[in-house]
């Protein structure tokens, strides 16, 4: 008789009693399944909610990593954008963001002398910060008018994240603004940055956004960082990057109270082995520790990667994913003082904290890369959650002054890891951190708080610590090259769809995946609806 998948613990509340077969099994408790669960379980459908490791949140977890300490960290995935409004108000969810008053800081050394570009603050300030660094006004008015034009497109295309895929020619008139077309969309996304700005620092600060998880050049013909560029513009219509307060732990916490107050079962410690279907209906086998076990259903939406998909059903696998970020959480007793004494340490690292990010350093970091040796002046950047959220710290560490800072390094393909990750993690968590260093009127590691055994609160993930943590495929955080928001070929209606027709991925590798969405979860719910004739 086939092992019953046994509901999530959860202290005082035991989850309703599992059975045989269910209207939908959903693959993975990342955020992504959980949206798709609390869709499907409100709308009437009996869901089961299969996740490999002991708790659901999939990389939208808040973690307590550093012994003895009461700070719980955004361990992966940390800032919200992409999330649209009307999945926290269909699902009802407690859930909470705060925006950041400073978008950015750069700090850079001219004419030997130290400092960098504040954006933020108010349209005068940064108008004077620009002034300051490049000597006159037209920098300011060139971001003006180039944020103006992604701001446009945002408003047009974020919308459309949570409807029926549009054709590429429907996105094209919906954004009805032809050069930003051809800047977006057709020409890689350096050309648009060099004819728009003229300072390498300007430039480098808009590039980033095309490079986050993206291991690619600024004129890289494949337009990979076009995709990248567009989906960091675009989030919640305007392309604000917020702070989820309660850390991101408390979306994927809400999204799970919501699932499983719906009816929905959520077992976690259920490793899926294998998905057989013939279209109509499937069999799920799964492992625990206490053996294997199926479950049958009509439909299977799996929040894993492609790969995994492909691994599952048993079908042909997509091309090999390749992540290419380094991730660094850090508590600090303190902030450190910055050697730019102009700049307040608490307005500059709440926006993002630009390191070693020029344009031409931007490039000399993606050469080096994809020559196989670690960047010379290793790329990344950071920001203080806590500055924006201090619940995250236990009320001691407040009063006491302590603060977070979160790194996401850029250019450090996995294949960099392959012959050895711990010597060169290490190697390039120094070289990383020797370059803030550079801008720091005092040394990082003077400020790293300890834990309760003495030791530097600081960890760094890899793109290889992340496929085996996570099961990110090659450590992309995105499952593969994100894909244009628009159909392609068999993209299907939702952009979620398989080839086989009660199978479909919601996971961060559909398209218009990636980043903390919950878009893919929304429409392959919508998509099983539909099937239904409940939409």
């Amino acid at each position: 008789m086939p092992a019953t998948p046994a509901p999530e613990a959860h202290p005082g509340r035991p989850g309703p009693r599992p059975h045989d077969s269910y209207d939908a099994v959903i693959v993975g408790g990342g955020h992504n399944g959980l949206v798709a669960a609390a869709y499907l379980a409100r709308a009437g459908r009996s869901v089961l909610v299969l996740e490999r490791l002991g708790h659901t949140g999939g990389a939208a977890v808040s973690t307590r990593p550093f012994t003895g300490v009461d700070a719980r960290l955004s361990r992966y995935s940390y800032l919200v954008s992409l999330l649209p409004k009307k999945i926290v108000r269909d699902l009802d969810l407690d859930f909470r963001v705060r925006g950041r008053t400073i978008s950015s800081y750069t700090p850079v050394e001219r004419d030997g002398r130290p400092t960098g570009l504040l954006v933020g603050g108010g349209e005068r300030r940064t108008r004077e910060a620009f002034a300051r660094l490049t000597g006159s006004g037209r920098e300011y008015e060139s971001w003006q008018r180039f944020y103006g034009m992604t701001g446009r497109v945002a408003e047009r295309v974020f919308p459309t994240l949570t409807e029926p895929l549009p054709t590429r020619g429907e996105l094209r008139a919906r954004i009805d603004d032809e050069d930003a077309w051809r800047a977006l969309f057709e020409e890689p996304i350096g050309v648009a940055v060099e004819s728009a700005f003229h300072d390498d620092l300007v430039r480098g600060v808009v590039l980033t956004d095309a490079l986050i998880g993206t291991f690619a050049d600024a004129h890289d013909p494949t337009l990979s960082q076009n995709r990248c560029f567009l989906y960091h513009v675009i989030g919640g219509g305007t392309g604000a990057w917020d702070v989820p307060v309660g850390g991101m732990g408390a979306l994927t916490d809400a999204l799970a109270a919501t699932a499983r107050a719906a009816g929905a079962v959520l077992a976690t410690g259920h490793e899926v082995r294998n998905i057989a279907t013939d279209g109509r209906s499937a069999e799920i086998t799964y492992r625990t520790p206490d053996g294997e076990g199926t479950v049958a259903a009509r439909h299977v939406l799996v929040n894993a990667s492609p790969r995994d998909l492909a691994t599952l059903t048993g079908d042909t696998p997509p091309a090999p994913a390749e992540g290419a970020q380094l991730k660094v959480n850090m508590l600090l007793k303190r902030l450190p003082r910055l050697r730019d004494g102009s700049v307040d340490p608490r307005e500059a690292f709440s926006g993002t904290f630009h390191i070693a990010e020029g344009y031409d350093q931007l490039a000399a970091s993606y050469a080096q890369a994809a020559a196989g040796r670690l960047p010379e002046a290793p790329p990344s950047e950071i920001y203080c959650h806590s500055l924006t959220d201090p619940t995250i710290l236990g009320p001691d560490l407040v009063e006491q002054g302590y603060q977070t800072l979160t790194l996401f390094g850029l250019h450090t393909p996995a294949r960099l890891f392959e012959a050895d990750n711990d010597a060169v993690r290490e190697e390039l968590l120094k070289s990383t951190l020797a370059q803030l260093d550079a801008h720091l009127a005092e040394p990082l590691a003077d400020c790293l708080a300890t834990d309760a055994e003495g030791r530097p609160c600081i960890e760094a993930r890899t793109p290889l610590d992340l496929e085996r943590d996570l099961g990110l495929p090659g450590g992309n955080i995105f499952h593969r090259a994100l894909a244009w928001p628009h159909t392609q070929e068999d993209t299907g209606r939702w952009g979620v769809e398989t080839r086989h027709p009660n199978v479909l991925l919601c996971g961060a590798g559909a398209v218009r995946g990636g980043g903390v969405s919950g878009v893919p979860g929304h429409n392959a719910a919508m998509a099983v609806l539909e099937a239904l004739g409940l939409s």
